[in-house]
């Protein structure tokens, strides 16, 4: 079974915090984790992300014995079904019309991790010395990179880095990202919000995950506010 550790942040910057997360505990039949960033000012981000969150865990739990044969389609419906959620919700309220939210679904069965990902959240997986991102950010920063008018460090610096090309709840339909990866014995799974990926380079995660072979998760909230907390941080971690 996984063992999951979870830290999550306001930040130095922000008032509130809009990241959202959800964590099964070790002995669940559903072994899940979930990770929302949400955006869309008063309070819609923070609305945004508990709603997605919520909506896909309600999801999986209700279809996982039927879907079982299925996992990779059972996690990109569940995001589907989040965002039908939180448009509408979105819809249903003036004051939060705007608010939308990153979403990444994270379910392990069998040595394998069924991950759905829309937004600039971001999995990770480490395995012996090699830190591997397993998701691709729908920003407008990943597209200038991916074209080769910047390159991966400049990214880091670039104003326009929070600008979203995909997020779950501004349209009515939403295609993630579904992938399947290898999840084996000493390997560690890292779930996080640009918070800590746009304040802490990766080298330096894979260093704080290395030496910590267990909760590292408050000592990386901690390392990305040392360096100015300019958003809200998420850090989740399975082993």
């Amino acid at each position: 079974m996984a063992k999951a550790f979870a830290t999550s942040d306001v930040g130095k910057a922000r008032e509130i915090n809009e990241d959202y997360f959800y964590i099964s505990y070790p002995d669940d039949e559903i072994q899940l984790f979930i990770l929302a960033d949400g955006m869309g000012g008063y309070n819609g981000g923070e609305v945004a992300s508990k709603l997605a969150v919520q909506s896909a865990k309600n999801y999986i739990q209700t279809n996982y014995e039927k879907n079982k044969d299925d996992l990779l389609s059972l996690v990109k419906s569940s995001t589907q079904y989040a965002n039908m959620i939180v448009f509408e919700k979105a819809q249903a309220n003036a004051e939060i019309s705007n608010m939308g939210t990153t979403l990444d679904v994270c379910l392990i069965y069998q040595n394998k991790a069924f991950i759905s990902h829309i937004g600039d959240s971001r999995i990770y997986r480490i395995r012996k010395e090699v830190i591997r991102r397993l998701t691709k950010d729908h920003s407008y920063v990943q597209q200038l990179v991916d074209e080769g008018k910047i390159t991966k460090e400049e990214s880091m610096k670039h104003p326009k880095k929070n600008m979203l090309m995909k997020a779950l709840g501004c349209t009515t339909f939403v295609e993630p990202d579904a992938s399947v990866h290898g999840f084996i014995k000493g390997d560690t799974i890292l779930m996080c919000s640009d918070g800590l990926t746009n304040m802490v380079s990766e080298q330096e995660i894979k260093s704080i995950l290395k030496e910590n072979p267990t909760d590292a998760t408050k000592l990386l909230v901690q390392r990305a506010n040392d360096l100015g907390g300019n958003d809200n941080i998420t850090a989740i971690i399975i082993r």
